[in-house]
């Protein structure tokens, strides 16, 4: 499965977002992925699976609980992918730089003249 398509469903997306935060348990990640979606906990495990397998999560046990976290590796193969087709939302983040800038400076120019300063 390509990793867009693993990252292509809400659910996984939402698991991921979970994991982020740091180490979780199965069970804490189907209490909410089940309170938020309303799906079962067999399809919050099928979930689970699916981003295991493609190496999007690792899974530990710790005596019965199974503690889930992110394996950064798939992540970073996105973000090589992605590098090409950076510089499209970069340069406009660039020119809002500029902006913010040329703001700043209007806003500074404009209170030292009723200032008097």
């Amino acid at each position: 499965m390509h990793a867009f398509d693993v990252l292509g469903d809400p659910v996984r997306r939402r698991i991921l977002e979970l994991l982020a935060d740091g180490e979780r348990a199965a069970g804490e990640i189907s209490a909410v992925v089940q309170e938020e979606f309303g799906i079962s906990q067999p399809g919050v495990s099928q979930h689970l699976k699916v981003l295991r397998d493609n190496g999007f999560a690792t899974v530990r046990p710790d005596g019965t609980r199974r503690l889930y976290s992110v394996d950064p590796e798939p992540l970073k193969q996105i973000d090589v992918w992605l590098d090409r087709y950076r510089r499209f939302w970069t340069q406009r983040l660039d020119a809002l730089g500029t902006e913010l800038a040329r703001g700043k400076r209007e806003r500074r120019a404009d209170g030292d003249t009723r200032t008097g300063t």
